[in-house]
């Protein structure tokens, strides 16, 4: 299939937003709050517009990628800047076609075009790993609270980019939502059940 990538622009939110909420609807809880989180970005100071890519078929909007600014605040609590990936998501019809692929790639490459120093994210190691994504603790970078696990994963931009960066990893608080704005946010688009599945984390 032939598909183009571009930057999302005002006319393209609605959809998007209906895109994640399809990609993400039952996999980590039941329903989906990522929509939400996407359309507050969009109007955060720390939303980087120019790495909000979509990928079209045709015409047709398929897949997004977007980006925010993220901090590694250090034992001394000096404060370095990264970026958190996410959300990323692709109509599941169009799911395991390089669709994915394509945005991670031309992404990061504008990343590391703009010098940001590394990005980080929660995601499958088995997926992120072939993009050079690597366990978080390689570089001494933690959660928030202290943890590391295998989902938890940084890439560096340029060599050694995140040397001498270490700490914990904090977001923005645009990733917390309530379940009454939710609630008022799902009232604009179709009805859907919620349903617990296999793939939800515990």
């Amino acid at each position: 299939m032939n598909y183009h990538l571009r930057l999302e622009s005002t006319n393209d939110f609605r959809e998007t937003e209906n895109i994640i909420r399809e990609s993400f609807w039952d996999v980590y809880t039941p329903g989906c709050n990522e929509h939400l989180i996407a359309h507050n970005m969009r109007t955060a100071d720390v939303f980087v517009k120019e790495l909000d890519y979509v990928v079209c078929h045709g015409s047709k909007v398929i897949g997004n990628i977007m980006y925010t600014k993220a901090l590694v605040i250090d034992e001394r609590g000096i404060k370095h800047e990264v970026l958190c990936l996410g959300p990323i998501c692709v109509l599941p019809e169009y799911q395991n076609k390089g669709v994915g692929t394509l945005l991670i790639t031309e992404s990061i490459n504008k990343a590391r075009e703009s010098g940001y120093k590394g990005i980080f994210l929660m995601g499958n190691p088995t997926y992120y790993s072939r993009f050079g994504f690597v366990d978080a603790k390689a570089f001494k970078i933690t959660t928030s609270d202290g943890e590391n696990h295998e989902y938890f994963m940084g890439l560096e931009l340029s060599l050694n980019s995140l040397h001498g960066i270490t700490g914990k990893f904090k977001v923005d608080s645009v990733f917390e939502t309530s379940e009454n704005e939710l609630e008022e946010f799902e009232k604009q688009f179709p009805k859907k059940e919620k349903h617990v599945t296999a793939t939800q984390l515990k």
